[in-house]
């Protein structure tokens, strides 16, 4: 009975286990911060020829090649080290997919905001000064390498979703405005698959010379893509069949979300629709994602938190609309609610 007991006696094993994947973390940043991924891309090496190529400490940067090697993030063989297939993919810099932009910005953004969670829990407000004065988003797009680099990640990252909606019925409607649309990424796609559309962009000014290069490497579509810079709290929505907010409202507060609808209602051409999608994962019991996404907008936004869609149901009928859930495949963590104005 004794054995018994002891087997089942709780561990600290769990919550160390939570503090080590922080500094798991801290490695993976570090490395990027270093670029050492895309210089084992150019072949293997030692942690001493590594060191000397990159200018770090021998001892240490050992340690860290073989943290990364444990992370399945390298691979080691007879002292020497290369990236995995995963590393290879995601995190060397130049390559299509890399991930390195949204890693700088949760290191310089998101980390130091998740460093006053407390404070936040305690004031419900957040800690990004951009947020607290106006536009998180202000201190992001103020650097235009930051910006890109951040971009780069985002569009990979939200390709399904551009995907998914591509092969959305489009027929009944001739034009849309992705608010908050960045570079026009999901604009492109959704044109490129639906010639009949007429695309546009809106999103603050600062944006629009990465919009320009965007789609100037990304070709011509069959009706051209226009961006209209403005802050979409202060300046007239454009006009449009539909408007898309594609992760935007779980950035605000519930006024400001209210607020958006409206104003949204107000840009609608009769009969057009606003297209919302987001992981919709609040409520009193979320997911883990959801949970940790309330908690980052908590920390980073102003006054943004998760939310369910039947919230957004309710806000969708104090703005004029009619709202439905609609079914969309290959969305995967996020679900789409269409509101619809009367004709």
């Amino acid at each position: 009975m004794a054995d018994v007991a002891h087997e089942s006696a709780p561990n600290p094993g769990p919550i160390m286990g939570l503090i080590l994947g922080a500094w798991q973390s801290r490695m993976l940043l570090a490395a990027v911060e270093h670029d050492i991924f895309t210089e084992l891309s150019k072949g293997a090496a030692t942690a001493a020829e590594l060191a000397g190529r990159i200018g770090l400490v021998e001892r240490p940067t050992n340690d860290l090649l073989a943290g990364l090697a444990h992370l399945g993030l390298l691979e080691s063989a007879d002292g020497t080290f290369t990236n995995s297939a995963v590393a290879d993919a995601f995190l060397v810099r130049g390559r299509p997919a890399y991930l390195g932009g949204y890693l700088h910005f949760c290191e310089q953004e998101l980390n130091p905001a998740w460093n006053g969670l407390a404070d936040s829990l305690r004031t419900g407000r957040p800690q990004n000064r951009a947020a607290v004065e106006g536009n998180p988003y202000d201190t992001l797009y103020a650097d235009a390498d930051a910006t890109d680099g951040f971009l780069d990640s985002m569009d990979l990252l939200n390709a399904p979703i551009a995907a998914a909606l591509s092969r959305f019925d489009w027929s009944g409607y001739t034009s849309f405005v992705d608010i908050g649309g960045a570079r026009g990424n999901f604009a492109h796609q959704i044109v490129t698959h639906n010639p009949h559309l007429k695309g546009a962009v809106f999103d603050l000014p600062p944006l629009e010379p990465a919009f320009r290069r965007h789609m100037d490497r990304l070709g011509d579509t069959p009706t051209p893509i226009t961006f209209h810079g403005g802050d979409f709290f202060k300046d007239d929505l454009p006009a449009a069949d539909v408007l898309v907010f594609g992760h935007v409202l779980h950035n605000w507060g519930v006024d400001d979300r209210v607020t958006l609808l409206k104003r949204a209602y107000d840009a609608l051409k009769p009969g057009g629709a606003v297209f919302v999608y987001d992981p919709m994962a609040g409520g009193q019991q979320p997911s883990m994602h959801g949970a940790l996404a309330g908690l980052t907008m908590l920390v980073w936004s102003r006054g943004g938190h998760e939310y369910t869609a039947d919230e957004l149901h309710g806000w969708l009928r104090e703005a004029g609309f009619w709202p439905e859930t609609v079914e969309v495949d290959g969305l995967h963590d996020d679900v789409l609610v269409i509101g619809r104005k009367a004709e």
